[in-house]
């Protein structure tokens, strides 16, 4: 956390370094030119130069009113010239005065209709960065008895959502999380996302089994590429062929039951890190099984059953991230050390007074952008889920995994809480 504020003040330091540099700009620019026509006389040709203030503090603050001071700043700058046998003739001066007059009113009227440009952009960005938040949501800090860190980096500038997804949420089967990449990334994938993300916030309530929900999330899939065939060509009628029915998506599906006791569906994902706060090896890759093709590619298997993965303790966490995390290259083309650049993370991020799931998460964005330059070739998404140890009422029964309890009757969550 003061790492962060330290950052943010060096940035709010040198931005108001900047605007104060852009604010003096048009007086240097007169004072460069006045001194220039004192120490090497021209004639009064260099003082031609002075129209250029107003045009510069146009283009430096677009304000209106830094326009009307960089045209006064010009023509008083005439004045002392005027008294001088030796300066500029009359003509020369009314010359200059009717051109800083015309680039004042130009300017002026430039400031005007950029401020108005300004407003509406703000505004778009605003509705933009809204309902782009409504598709991907930022997470709760606890669910549970999990705290939960997220972030997201999209490869296209200015976009908030891109090709990666991630989703939380706790249900009477315990706390169920998806990650995905949908093929591609920026703009182009945020339909892809938007119908797995509304499956998923539905099937995960809904499917007492893992593989029910997978299954959804399929059919909400082949769904969205008929649709989209649909629209890109009404006479073909829906089919699979074209880039639509090409868009595939890797998603990892993982349950923790109020036990604790962690299952995974895996199709095509990088499988997550296990951490271990304290430990002398805290962080540790899983991989319990083979994942099976992405969504979109090969029907799923008939049989598929979810992979155990463990039990997660008080004190334990689960890293969850996007192959963007490890494909990200610095100049020298070297990737980014994911695994290394964890272990680093949580040992500072792991001491007193507890273990901090969101330091972890902002030391691996901060140092993944700096190693990429702030270029990235994909879309990246973290999501660290970590127990912290909250103890279960044994007065609140617990409903088994798979078994739904009947309407309108509480169920509870990994730390207990009837809900």
């Amino acid at each position: 956390m003061i790492r962060a504020w330290a950052r943010a003040g060096a940035r709010d330091g040198a931005s108001r370094a900047r605007r104060g540099f852009v604010l003096v700009l048009p007086g240097l620019w007169v004072l460069g030119v006045v001194t220039w026509e004192l120490c090497e006389p021209t004639g009064g040709r260099l003082l031609q130069l002075l129209a250029a203030a107003p045009a510069i503090a146009c283009a430096g603050t677009g304000r209106r009113q830094c326009v009307l001071l960089g045209g006064v700043c010009a023509l008083a700058a005439l004045v002392p010239f005027g008294a001088n046998d030796a300066g500029p003739g009359p003509g020369t001066r009314v010359m200059t005065c009717a051109a800083v007059l015309a680039v004042v009113g130009a300017s002026y009227l430039t400031a005007g209709r950029r401020k108005r440009l300004l407003r509406e952009l703000e505004r778009t960005r605003e509705v933009a960065t809204a309902a782009q938040r409504v598709l991907l949501r930022p997470l709760p800090p606890r669910i549970g008895g999990l705290v939960l860190a997220a972030d997201h980096l999209s490869a296209s500038e200015g976009a908030v959502v891109g090709g990666d997804l991630y989703e939380v949420v706790g249900t009477r089967y315990g706390v169920r999380a998806v990650i995905g990449d949908v093929r591609g990334h920026g703009l182009e994938a945020i339909g892809t996302v938007g119908a797995m993300l509304g499956s998923f916030r539905e099937a995960a309530h809904d499917e007492p089994e893992l593989a029910g929900v997978l299954g959804r999330l399929e059919r909400a899939h082949q769904r969205h590429l008929g649709e989209r065939a649909r629209r890109a060509d009404p006479a073909d009628g829906g089919g699979a062929a074209g880039p639509a029915g090409e868009e595939f998506v890797t998603l990892l599906l993982v349950q923790i039951a109020p036990d604790g006791a962690v299952t995974a569906l895996n199709c095509g994902h990088p499988w997550p890190y296990r951490i271990v706060w304290r430990a002398v090896d805290p962080v540790t890759p899983l991989a319990p099984g083979e994942p099976m093709p992405p969504l979109g590619l090969f029907p799923l298997p008939a049989d598929e059953a979810p992979v155990c993965c463990g039990r997660l303790r008080p004190g334990e966490g689960l890293f969850l991230h996007t192959d963007g995390a490890v494909e990200a290259r610095d100049r020298a083309g070297e990737f980014f050390p994911l695994t290394q650049r964890l272990h680093r993370s949580v040992a500072t991020a792991g001491g007193a007074p507890g273990p901090s799931p969101a330091g972890v998460v902002d030391d691996v964005r901060e140092a993944l952008l700096r190693h990429a330059g702030g270029r990235l070739p994909d879309d990246v998404a973290f999501v660290l889920l970590c127990a912290d140890g909250t103890d279960h009422d044994p007065a609140v029964p617990i409903p088994a995994a798979g078994v739904h309890a009947p309407w309108g009757a509480g169920f509870t969550t990994l730390n207990g809480r009837s809900g």
